[in-house]
């Protein structure tokens, strides 16, 4: 979603180390996606209180994405086969979900302007996307990736102490059994375990073992670096996990 001469600024591998999706700290990250859950919902919230700008400019898909520099909205309207990219620098001291209400409010009021100047929906929607960089090489970056994810809680996993990745293993079968009995040993009451932990380990080994016989997954579309939103359902999903 941007020209090759700005690869260097708005690509989504810009950051050398990890960073929450959010606001790009790397600060007591770990391997977590995210900084804090309230960071996530800040950003949700930003993107999705103003989805009206999108409908104005009858959007199907968009994504967003930032860097320490910029802020990157990619539009795709309905009927186009042209990207708009409305590019912004970021602010000092402020987070992506408030320089993204920034943009938003600034497009949002230019757009109420010309309405009320033309009387013309459309033309006041293309006079905002007259503003945008257009592409019309790069309409794969806002069509969005389709994706299977495991239809199983995670916490059977944790109480296993397994990973998601194991769930692709053709031993899953064998390797839920092992892991249960291993946890079994630490919580089984007859071996001075609790018996709340160990009902809990038990349940997730039925479901693990459910799940191996029959796997069922739940399909989600997005992209891994980048918030994408469905004009369809008119709402934004943050980024979808890394296979």
């Amino acid at each position: 979603m941007r020209s090759s001469r700005q690869k260097n600024i708005t690509g989504p591998n810009y950051y050398s180390e990890h960073r929450c999706l959010s606001c790009g700290t790397s600060e007591n990250l770990g391997r977590r996606r995210y900084c804090s859950i309230e960071c996530r919902q800040k950003l949700r919230y930003a993107l999705n209180v103003r989805t009206g700008l999108l409908k104005a400019l009858n959007t199907r898909y968009a994504t967003f994405s930032f860097t320490d520099r910029v802020i990157i909205m990619d539009v795709l309207p309905f009927g186009s086969k042209e990207i708009f990219s409305f590019i912004y620098s970021r602010s000092l001291d402020k987070k992506p979900a408030e320089d993204y209400c920034r943009m938003s409010d600034m497009l949002g009021n230019e757009w109420w302007a010309e309405k009320k100047r033309t009387n013309r929906h459309y033309l006041a929607s293309g006079h905002l996307l007259k503003k945008a960089k257009r592409h019309n090489s790069l309409i794969d970056h806002v069509i969005p990736i389709e994706t299977e994810i495991p239809a199983i809680k995670n916490s059977a996993l944790t109480y296993l102490k397994l990973g998601k990745a194991e769930l692709n293993s053709p031993d899953l079968e064998k390797i839920v059994k092992s892991a249960y009995r291993l946890q079994a040993k630490k919580h089984h009451p007859d071996l001075g375990g609790d018996t709340a932990m160990f009902r809990k380990v038990h349940q997730a080994y039925l479901k693990l073992i459910d799940w191996s016989e029959n796997p069922s997954y739940m399909k989600r579309r997005g992209f891994p670096d980048k918030w994408f939103y469905d004009g369809n359902k008119n709402g934004w999903v943050q980024p979808t996990p890394r296979r």
